[in-house]
């Protein structure tokens, strides 16, 4: 038995209740994580506590934002229902390998699957592979679930998982982080699937979950093989059509408007909803989202604008579920082109310069953004990592707000009256993005700094972010693998858009120090916990050093139901509806 922080259920916004940590040990009844084996004995103790504190961590976090309206039942056949809820934005393809974006990975998650998958306290389970184990530090094996079949009929088996393990690593793919390279996959049986790395890696499989396993027979028959490119306009047959092994079969769909999914019949697994149909829609506004909720129109809508909170609760038949998030939310620069694409400077690039870099961090008032913006419901964060899921956090502070030191800066750097450079925000895609970065605009200004802003729906915004075609911009992360690596391998490390699958590839404005890739590289492979989070300490302390890139918070989860159902809430903020019960 573990210890961790769990959920006690205290009063929030209104009098209503929401999640709030408090400490606990409570496993029992809980579905460990399969502990790999070398030839019948546990292998390298040390090596599988780098993962076991990462969920440790977890709960000691965040295992309390799992917010649950009451206890669930099984359901049976004779209480399905239809369930209706609401996004500001659409999944922005069905394939399930185009975009690397929480909301579209959750949606996918509903209907297709991977090798294991995580419980809403984010712990590691079972899904495809019934079990795995070490065959050597290098070598590990999983065993594949028997009896699955996809949503035509055809029977899940071996050569799924390689096709798949494939096409994540082609171009076009949004994937390819999610398995080290110089990996082998090979198929053993027709249930059996061996990966052969180049290093150790104790982490191999922590972002399996969203490594959906897709039908070798079903793509190739449909010219589905290749990923859909979210960067270009073309599609594939997987784009519109899905053919998965999960709980829910897409029934109809249409693109921003409606998607209608049915329950899975012949899934492997026993449901724990009441669903038989789910009608999913795509509302941008605010405002409209809101009000479709609180008439009756939707049974749950996410995100809650944060002033619309209390009105939220206060109507009898709905309520809010808050908790804290594992995203954090960041201003990224172009550092990797001599001359910025949206700039008035010729020649040159100022985001090369670190006091520049440094300038428009201190021009940030991130309070300002907290109280005003987000009324209190976001942490502002020093780091690229939510505090929740790093030992070592508490040794890095923000640094402070401090706009005559900004202009200071951008004077020393040659910029005495600034510069005009462009901005790229999605405008329906986190908790008030748009205002956010109307503030970091107006926040500039007062510096020097004039900032064109670009803020597009995330369909257009990501397609151009994607491509590289952006000078200064705003995004979210969710390290899916709960761990500090994910950070350095998406985000941190050197961008190397000659690879394939691109290394590094969200690191859309290029920043790079090698001394981090090497600290990276050590950190994969590294099997003792404490020597491992120095590591990470150190890239860390290097990038805030650098001022490569300027991490604003960690937004707070926001969502509003109906009293009418039942939900559970979970801090990667992916809707899973499978925990779903109208009653």
């Amino acid at each position: 038995m573990s210890c961790g922080l769990r959920a006690r259920r205290d009063l929030g916004v209104a009098g209503r209740r929401r999640a709030v940590p408090t400490l606990s040990c409570a496993t029992a009844g809980r579905t460990p994580t399969p502990v790999p084996t070398i030839r019948g004995e546990t292998w390298g103790r040390a090596y599988f506590n780098v993962g076991r504190s990462q969920v440790t961590n977890l709960k000691t976090g965040f295992a309390a934002a799992v917010a649950v309206a009451a206890g669930l039942a099984v359901a049976s056949p004779a209480q399905a229902e239809t369930f209706r809820y609401a996004f500001q934005g659409d999944a922005q393809s069905l394939d399930p390998h185009a975009l690397n974006e929480t909301f579209t990975i959750g949606f996918h998650s509903n209907i297709y699957e991977g090798l294991i998958r995580r419980d809403t306290e984010l712990n590691i389970e079972p899904a495809l592979a019934t079990d795995w184990e070490l065959l050597s530090p290098t070598h590990w094996r999983f065993h594949l679930r028997k009896g699955v079949t996809f949503h035509n009929g055809n029977t899940f088996n071996a050569d799924d998982v390689l096709f798949t393990f494939k096409r994540i690593q082609m171009d076009g793919s949004d994937m390819g982080s999610k398995i080290a390279p110089n990996t082998e996959v090979i198929k053993v049986d027709d249930y059996t699937v061996d990966f052969k790395t180049a290093q150790p890696n104790p982490i191999l499989h922590y972002e399996w979950q969203d490594v959906f396993i897709m039908d070798k027979q079903w793509a190739e028959a449909n010219n589905a093989v290749q990923p859909t490119d979210v960067t270009t306009e073309a599609d594939n047959y997987a784009a519109f059509n899905a053919n998965g092994t999960g709980p829910f079969k897409v029934k109809s769909r249409e693109t921003d408007i409606e998607t209608v999914l049915v329950r899975n019949e012949d899934w492997w697994d026993t449901p724990q909803h009441n669903l038989s149909r789910v009608v999913f829609t795509p509302i941008s506004q605010d405002s409209t989202r809101v009000a479709a909720l609180l008439s009756g129109e939707v049974d749950m809508a996410y995100p809650i604008p944060v002033q619309d909170l209390r009105r939220v609760d206060a109507n009898p038949q709905t309520e809010t579920l808050t908790g804290p998030e594992l995203r954090t939310i960041f201003l990224g620069m172009d550092q990797m082109r001599d001359e910025l694409l949206y700039s008035d400077v010729e020649g040159r690039n100022p985001f090369k310069d670190v006091r520049v870099r440094e300038a428009f961090y201190r021009a940030i008032d991130i309070q300002a953004i907290k109280q005003k913006i987000m009324r209190g419901q976001a942490d502002p964060s020093a780091l690229m990592i939510s505090p929740l899921l790093f030992a070592l956090s508490d040794r890095f502070d923000r640094p402070s707000y401090d706009p005559e030191a900004s202009k200071q800066l951008l004077a020393d750097a040659g910029y005495p009256d600034g510069f005009q450079v462009g901005m790229d925000c999605p405008n329906n895609r986190y908790v008030n993005d748009e205002s956010i970065c109307q503030a970091v605009v107006s926040m500039l200004a007062r510096v020097g700094v004039e900032v064109d802003l670009n803020a597009q729906p995330k369909a257009q915004y990501f397609g151009k972010v994607l491509a590289y075609d952006t000078s200064f911009y705003l995004l979210g992360w969710t390290p899916s693998s709960l761990d500090s690596y994910n950070i350095y391998a998406n985000l941190i490390m050197c961008l190397d858009r000659d690879q394939t699958p691109i290394q590094t590839k969200f690191n859309l404005g290029g920043y790079c120090n090698p001394k981090i890739d090497a600290l990276a590289e050590q950190i994969l492979v590294e099997t003792d916990e404490a020597a491992r989070n120095q590591l990470i300490a150190e890239g860390f302390r290097i990038l805030q050093e650098d001022w490569g890139y300027i991490p604003l918070h960690q937004q707070y989860l926001a969502w509003g139901t109906s009293t009418d159902v039942e939900v559970k809430q979970s801090p990667d903020n992916k809707m899973l509806l499978y925990y779903v019960n109208v009653k």
